[in-house]
């Protein structure tokens, strides 16, 4: 099995940090915050979008739509997708084909949640988006782990734990991506 272990770092303002265990309640509660952050900025964005008769649309790629790392009906919820097919490296070819400034472009992606610095590749995804895409992508397409080792300059076993953590946040995060379950009322309900 796996052990969960949480831990919460704080930063003064003088730069110090200090990292603790916190047991798994703590933990829930400041994961309901964030989630209440993203779902009160997309309830605005739906505002917005209703009283002028626009479309929400979503800017999640294809490393945050499938591996789950976006809030079910906040940055989850859109009504396009248009990006939600693309590799993260994919998103920022076609930022620079599309002429996209620069200083956006080179912009780390955070988690935009908390106050200290925190890229999504350190926060969630733990390896370079040009490896873990090109990792990925071998693995869709049935390339062999030596050569998606040998492309990526990575050794074999860490080809397969990538692809693993993949597999893994693929499956723990399906719920994320599936309709709100619903009865069936062709059958009878006995109450």
């Amino acid at each position: 099995g796996v052990l969960n272990v949480f831990q919460l770092t704080i930063i003064s303002p003088e730069g110090e940090e200090k990292t603790k265990r916190i047991p798994p309640e703590e933990y829930l509660q400041i994961v309901a915050a964030s989630n209440f952050k993203q779902r009160s900025r997309m309830a605005m964005l739906y505002y917005h979008a209703e009283r002028l008769n626009y479309a929400v649309v979503g800017t999640g790629n294809k490393n945050e739509h499938e591996q789950g790392f976006f809030v079910k009906y906040g940055d989850g919820g859109a009504d396009l997708k248009p990006i939600a097919h693309l590799f993260k490296t994919q998103v920022y070819q076609l930022a620079e084909y599309l002429n996209i400034p620069e200083e956006i472009r080179k912009r780390p992606p955070t988690t935009d949640t908390y106050s200290a610095e925190c890229t999504q590749e350190e926060f969630f995804f733990r390896v370079p988006f040009e490896i873990g895409d090109l990792v990925w992508l071998g693995m869709e397409r049935g390339v062999p782990v030596p050569e998606i080792a040998k492309a990526t300059g990575l050794k074999e076993a860490q080809v397969e734990n990538i692809m693993r953590d993949i597999r893994q946040k693929i499956r723990a995060t399906e719920y994320l991506r599936m309709e709100p379950f619903h009865l069936d009322t062709k059958e009878e309900v006995v109450l």
